[in-house]
């Protein structure tokens, strides 16, 4: 049996075509819209036990009526409670999950801000760094041990990721200078990061991490963003495409945003995507240089670079993993 081989245009459901996840339990936060809610709609039809977490309760009860329709097999979904601008909702959070006890074949951190205007976590951390990665920090490295042996850690990262480097002297823009984008870039930057540094200390025990990036799609992640910010956005991806000469920017859907997600959690061989960035349901290749489409920047899967950031966070957080 040859392995399928899927794409840019692949959907969560081609990707899981077959696959029975019956006893699989799923962690994957940020499931009131978009992106999440299709995770978890995918993995429940196909039988996993999926604990979604959500800031807002309500609004997830309500955003995943599907997926408790869809659930087979023995599939279900349960919610619980996580705001990861607020560490002390990430502690109770994790502290709940270890209390159950219950372990997990794989984490899929998945929620996450785009593009805010400049702000501070309850912590008093810079918005999109402070929920996008030391959120999923704190609450990842605190529930590592319900992950079981052979499971997997999948970081939602973003292209994004291109626009910037992480800042590890002035990670909060203390000293000025912030734009909507660039700090999304930096968030993004270490969401992959996070992934290659866990990664390198659980592959012992078989856990692999990856990020992914799941493409452009329409979801609510943009709704900083105004229709020109978005229009003027697309068109500079456009040019830069066509100065690649590659093809224009289409918007995927958001089953086909997902599959991603779906394809390094379950389908594609742990090591070749442990400790990688991956994309349109493929590994991506290192590429340098100007644009935000396709490829993973140099700096975003530096190992080394990667435990600094690992030990920054440590520090920002007071808390040792």
């Amino acid at each position: 049996m040859t392995a399928k081989t899927f794409g840019e245009q692949s959907t969560t459901d081609e990707v899981l075509e077959g696959v029975d996840l019956s006893g699989k339990r799923i962690l994957v936060t940020g499931v009131s819209a978009g992106l999440g809610v299709e995770t978890a709609r995918a993995l429940a039809a196909h039988g996993a036990q999926v604990v979604g977490a959500a800031r807002d309760l309500g609004k997830a009860q309500a955003a995943t009526e599907g997926v408790r329709a869809a659930a087979a097999n023995g599939g279900g979904l349960e919610l619980i409670e996580l705001d990861l601008a607020s560490l002390a909702s990430v502690r109770a959070a994790a502290d709940r999950l270890l209390a159950d006890g219950r372990a997990f074949d794989v984490v899929i951190a998945n929620a996450g801000v785009m593009a805010t205007p400049f702000g501070k976590t309850a912590d008093g951390f810079e918005t999109q760094f402070g929920t996008n990665h030391l959120g999923h920090f704190v609450f990842v490295n605190r529930i590592a041990r319900l992950l079981k042996d052979g499971g997997r850690f999948v970081s939602l990262a973003s292209a994004g990721h291109r626009f910037s480097d992480v800042n590890l002297e002035d990670p909060n823009f203390d000293q000025g200078g912030y734009t909507p984008f660039g700090a999304y870039g930096r968030s993004k930057t270490a969401n992959v990061l996070f992934a290659v540094e866990f990664d390198r200390r659980h592959r012992d025990r078989g856990v692999r991490a990856a990020a992914v990036h799941p493409g452009g799609i329409q979801t609510e992640l943009g709704r900083h963003m105004t229709p020109e910010s978005m229009q003027a956005l697309v068109e500079a991806i456009n040019a830069a495409q066509k100065a690649a000469g590659a093809e224009p920017f289409r918007f995927k859907t958001i089953p086909q945003g997902a599959a991603t997600s779906v394809w390094a959690a379950i389908i594609a061989p742990a090591d070749a995507v442990g400790g990688r960035y991956c994309e349109d349901c493929h590994v991506a290749e290192v590429v340098d240089g100007e644009g935000i489409r396709g490829g993973v920047r140099p700096y975003a899967i530096d190992p080394e670079h990667a435990k600094a950031l690992w030990a920054k966070s440590e520090e920002l957080v007071d808390e040792r993993f």
